[in-house]
């Protein structure tokens, strides 16, 4: 039996048996695609789509877990506006924090990444130092040692009565209650601070080059060079801290001991939205405050995009 050997016209190379390979493009087998897709997509249905349509119908029933859902309608939402005064006490505590927090935590993140990104010894280990406390979180046990450390007789406490400020402790006072949440979570700026040093790197030195040629000093490089390049980063971890700042829930439990209190300081919304779900059993109010707060969410973000053709700016585009 003989092999057949043939030579393309042309070719120098030596001949040899022709052999026709069979190739498979990616759009001829699109089982293969679905099959590595279908761990997500159930994921998607049964643990988010599933439960968010359950919650959705749920808003519209008064439901306590221990009887079939009965439909009431816009009750559950309309009882939110004009019924009960908690709800607005944590609309006011929510808003209040994150007007408050996420400002600042997104100056410290910015300060401390323009500091970082002059250089030096030790970089690698003050980047770690700083973003060390964004690595724990919103944990429980950050929050019960930050109760701790602002609660009566704590750190604090002890270091304000040196210099004669009393305040009863943080935690315990409705006036300063707040603001030690506020403060763990820019304590935690790490997580932005990244994101800007990322961003800084992309701006091109030649142009701090030449405003300095042109007599501009360190503000008038910060605010007409710096800011303008960072626009896109500081619209994205502006995004970012807001939606988490309204989510925010684990702190304001631990250190209210999961009352809110004192007198309704620390009832963020997330926090009041859980003690009627799990502890009054109104879980059809609560997923009616559920939805309310996706779509408040919603709205803000939509806003803070739609407010940023006026101050974004892109390289290489128009803002």
């Amino acid at each position: 039996m003989t092999i057949t050997e043939t030579r393309p016209a042309g070719s120098k190379g030596p001949a040899g048996p022709q052999r026709t390979k069979k190739h498979h493009r990616y759009g001829e087998r699109p089982g293969i695609a679905y099959l590595f897709l279908s761990p997500w997509v159930a994921g998607a249905l049964l643990l988010t789509l599933g439960p968010m349509l359950a919650s959705l119908y749920l808003s519209f029933t008064d439901y306590d877990l221990f009887t079939s859902p009965e439909w009431v309608g816009l009750d559950n939402y309309k009882r939110m506006f004009t019924e009960d005064p908690r709800f607005w006490s944590s609309v006011w505590v929510t808003t209040k924090y994150v007007l408050i927090s996420v400002p600042l935590k997104l100056t410290a993140a910015l300060a401390v990444a323009l500091l970082l990104n002059r250089g030096g010894r030790m970089q690698g280990f003050y980047r770690s130092a700083f973003y060390a406390p964004s690595l724990l979180g919103a944990s429980v046990a950050v929050a019960l040692v930050w109760r701790v450390v602002f609660d009566n007789g704590g750190p604090i406490d002890r270091a304000l009565n040196t210099v004669g400020l009393t305040t009863g402790g943080w935690t315990s006072n409705p006036t300063y209650a707040l603001y030690s949440i506020v403060l763990l979570a820019v304590w935690q700026f790490g997580a932005p601070m990244v994101i800007f040093l990322a961003g800084l790197k992309q701006i091109p030195p030649e142009l701090y080059d030449a405003a300095a040629i042109d007599g501009a000093g360190w503000w008038q490089s910060f605010r007409s060079i710096t800011i303008p390049m960072l626009s896109p980063v500081i619209l994205f971890n502006l995004v970012l801290e807001t939606i988490h700042a309204f989510q925010a829930f684990t702190p304001a439990f631990i250190v209210s001991g999961g009352r809110g209190g004192p007198s309704d300081s620390t009832l963020f919304y997330t926090l009041y939205l859980y003690q009627r779900g799990f502890t009054d059993f109104r879980m059809g109010y609560a997923s009616a405050m559920a939805w309310m707060l996706l779509i408040v969410i919603a709205a803000v973000t939509a806003l803070l995009f739609r407010t940023s053709r006026s101050w974004v700016f892109y390289a290489g585009g128009d803002k």
